[in-house]
This record gives C-alpha cells, structure tokens and sequence, in this order.
C-alpha cells in the first residue's frame, strides 16, 4: 500500500462545495461534460465541474516530481509531516514548475503549458477527490496559478475514494498513449517499483507501463543501482539524490545490457566494468566515451593515469567478511573489483560534496572539487588511447564483418530464390545479371587479398583458385 495522508483543512468546505456544483448540472439543461478514468480495473465516467484554483491542494504522493522532492532535504521532510501546510504545498508549486534534472532551472515544458493556457485556454480537464486534492492536473493547476485564472476544470472522482485509487488512478492516465508529458526518466522508475512492491509481478508492471518484462527487470535493476550509488555517497552529510542521475537514462541501460552480457563470462570482470562505467557516467563523460571501457580498460589505460591519491586509495586491500553469529568469514571482492569500487566511492563521494549547498561544506568542497577534477582528467587521458584502439579493432574487424554480412545476405537470396521458383515470380534474367556482378566482384576481392594477404588461408586460397579457373 502506498502512503497515506490526513484530510486537508478545507476538505469539508471543498466537498460542500462539490456536492453543489454536482447538483447544478445535474439540474441543468446544458450540454454536461464528463471524463473517462480507470476505476478499479473498469472505465467510469465522472462529471466535470469548475473549482476555484486556490481552493485545491496538489497531491503530496504524486509521481510526477517524486525523485525531485528531494532537492530541499528539510522541506521534503516537511512534506511528509504535514502536506498540507503552505510551506509544504509551495515547495510543491516550486517543484513543478522546474527541470526534473535540475530543480533549480525552470521547465520549458511548463513554459510551453503557460502559453498553451494563455492562450487557448485549459482543453483538458484535471481529475480530483471530494476534499479537493488534485489526483491529476498538479501541473496545469500550477499553470493557472501563475497565471492568475480563477478556476480550473476538474473532473470529481467517488465519495469512497481511498490513497491506493489516488495512486492508481494518477498512474492510469499518466499512462496513456496520448498523454503529452511524460513522466521524468527517475519518477517513471519510482513509479514502476512501486507497482512491483504492492505485490504485483513484472509481467503486470510491465504491462501496465507498456514495456516488455526484459525491460522492466532491467529498469528496477538500474534503479537498486542508483541506490546503492546513493547510499555509497554519503559524506557526513553531503550525498547524492536520485534526481542527479535524471539524464542519463540510455547510460545506464547500456551499464546493465553490456553488465549482463559481461556477467555469463566472468563476473569478476562484468563487475569491474560495471563501477568503472558508473564512475565514467558520475564524472560526466557522453554515451560514446562510456561505451569505450571494457573489462580490460582500468589496466591498460587508467591505472598508470590516475593520480598517486586516488591510486593509493583504490588499490588498497579489502577485507573479508565476517557472518554474526558462525565465526566465520567470507571471501571478499576480488582485488580488482574491490579497487574499482573504491575508485567509484572516491568520484561518488566528492560529486556529492562538489554539489552540496551547505557552506560549511566549502572548505571540504574544494578539496572534493580537486578529486573530481583529477578523477575525470585521468578518465580523459585515458579514454583517447582507448578511443584509437577501438577505431583500430573496428577497422580490423572491418572487412571480415562485411563479409559475414553478405553470407547472410547470401542465405537469404537461398530462401527468396527458393520463394520465387514456387510461385513462379523469378526473373531469371535479372538473377543472371547479379550472377555476374556477383562474379566481378569476387575476382576484385581476390585481386585485392593478393595484394594484401602474404599467407593465405583455406579461405583465401580458395578463391584466388576460383578465381583463377574462371581464367582471370
């Protein structure tokens, strides 16, 4: 079950007012507007009434800025206490209207809305309780609030209406095909787990969130990463939130695909490249940079680059585990593991106290911002020889690839011909033809494979063979 909250101040007066908006439509002639919501698993139709804006109250476990309450520790608090305070709801109202990456920066998005609504009006209407809390339309209520309009279109969900259909309810318009705003990267995964943790299985989240279950398994994963990332950041009061990995959502999908890939090899090796990944993505670095660290890239290219403090303290020893209560000790991580972690520690600890706001911090921030500057200038250093060697591999690999993929271009042209003669659609004319380019080109290639290739293979001397009984 999601968590609960108490009735709002005005909640008598916002469901007086309810029942008697009801009431007026009902007893009129006009035309009556309704909206379609998911209901405990059936469709029902709710009339849409107008409410005064100032009336209502964003909802406190709405999805859409749940990473992003985080930005300000004390007024999160605040907000689980007493949701219903002013203090509380205008952090809500803040929250809103800026980056889900960056709290601090307005939303274009919301910017756009503000237009949208100055403009053309509200062509939506928003879904609320009886007490006026706002289960869908936090946004667009924001919106007019800044705008100064009166009131705000909502439809009004049932009298016995409980938090878990709030959560439901939210969700199920959140996830409809049509919606123009998606939910942030980090709130989609909150939202995602949990479903997971009310008891419902992956294959029902994922059909809920139209995904297949492969992905929704890999976005909880990512998730209990960011986490454990989290919680390994902590610095006497300074640690990262789940909002400062709000863009870098195709990262660490890749982190998991190239992680479980690695993993049915070596774990130690999908683990070692795992935290060097992570640490590459914390200091900033682009898809493509992070694409270059294998399992191999610590020892060839960034141990001997990084600084003599972060060495020293990432290939210090791990010690084994002892289990309570059986006097006994489990093997640690193996040392290289145990060195990326302690790299990974290093980057995650001083990201979090570059970006924390206390001035207290301030002596301690520029040592961190030293670290992190060290840490992300061995990672450059040694992401350009990585680079080359890549470049170099794909060129390698290059030639042998395009003909792995005319082989399979080759099969195919097995089952179309094969296709073809049944119905009676070939034209043997035209196949003839590509025979022969087929034929030109395979006397290139070998031309150039004895201008290339000083000791053949079977391979190669077949064709040269071939080639040469063609006469050429």
């Amino acid at each position: 079950m999601g968590k609960e909250f108490a009735r709002p101040p005005l909640a008598e007066e916002n469901k007086a007012l309810v029942e008697r908006r009801l009431k007026e439509i009902e007893g009129g002639s006009g035309v009556r507007e309704t909206l379609t919501v998911e209901w405990r698993t059936q469709p029902l139709y709710v009339e849409v009434i107008d409410m005064p804006v100032d009336a209502l109250y964003y909802n406190p476990g709405t999805h859409r800025i749940r990473a992003q309450r985080s930005h300000e520790p004390e007024l999160d608090t605040l907000l689980d206490e007493d949701p219903w305070l002013p203090e509380s709801q205008d952090y809500l109202h803040h929250l809103l209207q800026m980056l889900p990456a960056d709290p601090n920066k307005k939303d274009p998005d919301f910017g756009d809305l503000l237009e949208s609504l100055r403009t053309d009006r509200q062509k939506e209407p928003g879904l609320i309780t009886r007490d006026g809390i706002l289960v869908n339309g936090n946004t667009r209520r924001a919106a007019l609030k800044e705008l100064g309009v009166a009131n705000i279109r909502v439809g009004v969900l049932p009298e016995s209406c409980t938090w878990d259909d709030i959560n439901a309810v939210e969700l199920s318009l959140q996830l409809r095909p049509d919606q123009r705003r998606d939910y942030s990267y980090i709130n989609r995964l909150l939202a995602m787990e949990e479903q997971h943790l009310l008891g419902r299985t992956l294959a029902d989240v994922a059909r809920e969130f139209r995904i297949r279950a492969a992905t929704c398994e890999q976005d909880l994963w990512v998730l209990s990463t960011l986490r454990d990332l989290i919680e390994r950041s902590h610095d006497d009061g300074a640690r990262l939130r789940l909002l400062d990995f709000e863009q870098h959502q195709e990262k660490l999908r890749e982190v998991y695909r190239r992680y479980s890939k690695e993993s049915s090899v070596s774990k130690e090796n999908a683990e070692v490249q795992k935290e060097t990944r992570l640490a590459a993505i914390v200091l900033g670095f682009s898809k493509t940079d992070v694409r270059l660290i294998e399992p191999d890239f610590r020892e060839r290219y960034l141990d001997r680059r990084l600084p003599n403090t972060l060495k020293a303290e990432a290939a210090a020893p791990a010690a084994g585990v002892t289990i309570p209560g059986l006097n006994r000790t489990m093997k640690a991580a193996a040392p290289k593991v145990a060195a990326a972690k302690k790299l990974t520690d290093q980057v995650l600890r001083a990201k979090a106290i570059e970006t924390a706001e206390d001035s207290s911090l301030t002596e301690r921030g520029r040592t961190a911002t030293e670290a992190f500057s060290a840490a992300r200038g061995a990672f450059e250093d040694a992401l350009e020889p990585a680079g080359k060697d890549a470049r170099v591999r794909k060129r390698k690999q290059a030639a042998q690839d395009r003909i792995t993929d005319a082989c399979q271009d080759i099969e195919q042209c097995i089952t179309d011909l094969t296709l073809a003669r049944a119905s009676g659609s070939l034209d043997e004319e035209a196949f003839d033809e590509a025979v022969l380019t087929l034929r030109e080109t395979l006397t290139k290639l070998a031309v150039a494979t004895q201008r290339s290739i000083k000791a053949p293979g079977d391979g190669v001397s077949w064709l040269r063979d071939s080639v040469r009984q063609e006469g050429v």
